[in-house]
């Protein structure tokens, strides 16, 4: 079986037979749920050309105004 570290606590985690994976626990996927409702995570893109490109390379146009 393939352990895993919970991203959240770093505890060891048996990836096979935790519903929870990739975290060890509900109480730590909340925890990480609750980072993402509250900003903490974000992805950073870049402005480019009147436009967002994300890291991934999409690229989002914007709206002008002019």
């Amino acid at each position: 079986m393939k352990n895993v570290k919970c991203p959240n606590c770093k505890k060891s985690v048996d990836w096979a037979t935790t519903s929870t994976r990739p975290f060890c626990s509900e109480q730590c996927k909340n925890h990480d749920l609750g980072k993402w409702a509250n900003e903490e995570y974000r992805v950073p893109v870049e402005e480019q050309d009147g436009g967002l490109v994300s890291e991934s390379g999409q690229e989002n146009k914007k709206e002008r105004k002019d």
